[in-house]
């Protein structure tokens, strides 16, 4: 039996014949007994919206199906540095500061990161390890720098994180390129190499007398900027060569949303917007959902490389492992081509499946997740720390009660230095909007899914707005306990 599992076995004998608490215990114990905490694997991947779940079997077969799949997982700022600033602080962007991906509102330098979730499993004795994208900039100005908390480090450095090939990686100080422009090597593909990584850390930490925390993020399914030699007309992003053209035949959604007809009761940014061409709807088809798609297949197979390698290390059932994305994405909806951002369902919906201790097996949660628990869940699983005040909970609680009780969660672009921006609620029922044009929107999502009517200006739910209004004054700028406070929203008499 590896090491870990038997001092876990023999903690619990002990306790068992003695009485002796854990706290009593832990206090006593040597250290190589106190690393009988769990291991901690983030898997990250970028711009996964919740529909492309479907395309990855290994994702639903080795951690949906011994884990739970929250249901309803949203994450408060709809972008890539900000939401995963969220990640690693615990905390809403209005109170990490980071707005956006690049200065003067956002970006690596906004990050406050000498208080983070690395450093707390740190101080409470993990070894730590992060594998791909971290956050936008980061590299730009000093590339061989790693952030504090990283033990090992293989970051991805911009701008060449958004290349599937002729990327560069800080490997612990060092930078290592791999591939060249205009060469589709497929050992050097970035989502493989970052697996390998993956698994060479788990070969090396566990069994060990220290528990891990591995933080792997790859790129796909988000798309690849413009690299000199590199063909994207086809597939953007590219996918691994033995993938290419593996989901041929699968077709765009067209949701009623998509290719929105009246868009009448939407902001002006979204009014407009012109109908989607036949041509823009091939090029949304065709390079972008298929690229995406098929690129998410060579994660899928990283999980069960991960997997697999926890397996063989006696490791797996001791591992706390989180699937998630950093955000949703747009197909069409709403006249929207592309992105994310905006404060729709496709944008800030993404898939949530945790495995591990504490984790019903085949669950499923209901009750609102969003990216500011994240944290607060690791730590707990942990028993550690965090060194600033958190705005999220831990999801264990809520994965053992379903039916536990309705919250809202913020969602939020700013205030920003530049550029306009929104803040609302996002609640079991109602999605709530202020822009800073002062434009409105409210969605009953519970009568209209799609988001197809506004009914911000319908007198019949002018309580509700009102209430929605009132809510939003206080959580806009809400920190710590404040934020996790909910009280219920009445419905309208139709």
């Amino acid at each position: 039996m590896p090491a870990r599992p038997l001092l876990r076995q023999l903690i619990a004998t002990l306790l068992a014949l003695t009485g002796v608490t854990a706290l009593t215990a832990a206090a006593a114990a040597p250290a190589g007994v106190l690393a009988a905490k769990p291991n901690v694997v983030v898997i990250m991947v970028d711009d996964m919206n919740a529909a492309a779940l479907q395309y990855l079997p290994n994702v639903r077969s080795l951690l949906a199906t011994p884990g739970t799949t929250f249901d309803n997982s949203v994450v408060s700022y709809s972008l890539c540095c900000p939401s995963r600033s969220t990640f690693l602080t615990g905390q809403y962007a209005h109170n990490h500061g980071v707005l956006g991906n690049k200065l003067p509102d956002g970006g690596y330098e906004k990050l406050p990161a000498a208080e983070t979730l690395p450093v707390w499993l740190r101080r409470a004795g993990y070894a730590t390890a992060h594998v791909g994208k971290f956050l936008n900039g980061y590299g730009r100005e000093r590339p061989t720098e790693i952030p504090p908390g990283w033990a090992e480090w293989y970051g991805s450095v911009d701008p060449s994180t958004y290349r599937m090939w002729n990327y560069t990686l800080n490997e612990n100080g060092t930078l290592h390129t791999y591939g060249v422009a205009g060469a589709e090597n497929p050992a050097l593909y970035q989502t493989d190499v970052y697996a390998r990584k993956a698994v060479d850390y788990i070969q090396r930490k566990a069994p060990a007398n220290e528990p891990f925390f591995l933080s792997f993020a790859p790129l796909a399914p988000h798309g690849e900027g413009a690299a000199t030699g590199s063909d994207l007309s086809q597939r953007n992003p590219r996918p691994a060569p033995r993938h290419r053209g593996d989901l041929e035949s699968v077709k765009l959604p067209k949701p009623p949303s998509y290719d929105e007809a009246d868009v009448s009761d939407k902001p002006a940014a979204i009014r407009s917007k012109p109908r989607i061409t036949p041509e823009n709807e091939d090029r949304i088809e065709n390079v972008r959902l298929k690229g995406r798609l098929e690129s998410l297949l060579s994660v899928d197979e990283a999980v069960a490389d991960i997997v697999a390698a926890l397996q063989a290390s006696g490791e797996l059932a001791n591992t706390l492992i989180v699937f998630t994305s950093d955000n949703g994405w747009m197909q069409g909806e709403h006249r929207i081509q592309s992105g994310k951002i905006v404060p729709y369902e496709e944008s800030i919906r993404v898939p949530l499946i945790i495995r591990g201790p504490g984790l019903p097996a085949g669950g499923h949660v209901s009750t609102l997740a969003a990216n500011i628990d994240l944290a607060p869940t690791i730590l707990d699983v942990a028993d550690a720390s965090a060194g600033v005040t958190v705005d999220g909970r831990s999801l264990l609680p809520i994965a053992a009660d379903p039916a536990s009780s309705a919250r809202g969660i913020v969602i939020e672009t700013g205030p920003k230095q530049s550029g306009k921006w929104y803040a609302g609620l996002r609640t079991p029922r109602w999605k709530y909007v202020e822009h800073s044009t002062g434009e409105r929107e409210l969605y009953d999502l519970q009568q209209d899914p799609y988001e197809l009517a506004s009914v911000h200006n319908d007198p019949r739910y002018a309580a509700t707005r009102r209430a929605l209004a009132d809510r939003l004054a206080t959580l806009r700028t809400c920190a710590g306990a404040v934020c996790r406070q909910w009280t219920p929203v009445p419905a309208p008499t139709l």
